[in-house]
């Protein structure tokens, strides 16, 4: 990706790292936050500069700071943990861009339903054994057979936002 950043593989530093989500409710009157608590990851990057990897996400990790909105959320009208307990996202395609940004294609996982989904993100800070990327994007949680919506109250996209440090693996 860059010349500080090593080919060969990464590990994502959880405890450096956060995936957090929000959504307008309530006709738009409220917007609910909540994070994952439980993230793994691993990347590897090519002598190319080009990088893959996997971000997995425990949906019973998923914190609202309400936690009968949570069991909501992990229930069957949402997430549906029981049948489909995590998230993923594969990243196939990871390239730097000019002023660092970072160009990030991929399959999306929820509830068992994978969807291409791309978006841009920003190199954060880079060093030969660190690096972190941000992002912020939107996902439509109905194209993940997530249509609860009781008497209107949710419309619109998911926005979700994430930094994620991964640290060189030793080999």
């Amino acid at each position: 990706m860059t010349v500080a950043v090593e080919t060969g593989l990464w590990q994502l530093d959880a405890r450096a790292s956060t995936v957090a989500l929000q959504h307008r409710t309530m006709w738009g009157l409220i917007t609910v936050k909540g994070a994952f608590a439980a993230v793994s990851g691993e990347g590897e990057v090519a002598a190319d500069g080009t990088a893959t990897g996997t971000l997995t996400l425990d949906v019973t990790s998923l914190d609202t700071r309400n936690a009968k909105r949570d069991t909501h959320l992990r229930g069957a009208d949402f997430f549906d943990a029981d049948r489909h307990p995590e998230i993923t996202f594969a990243a196939r395609s990871v390239e730097l861009r000019d002023g660092g940004t970072v160009q990030v294609s991929g399959q999306l996982t929820v509830r068992g339903i994978s969807r291409p989904h791309s978006f841009t993100a920003r190199l954060s800070g880079a060093a030969p054994d660190a690096v972190t990327l941000e992002a912020e994007f939107t996902v439509d949680r109905a194209q993940f057979d997530m249509g609860w919506n009781q008497m209107g109250m949710m419309r619109g996209l998911t926005t979700v936002t994430t930094s994620l440090r991964f640290t060189r693996v030793d080999g």
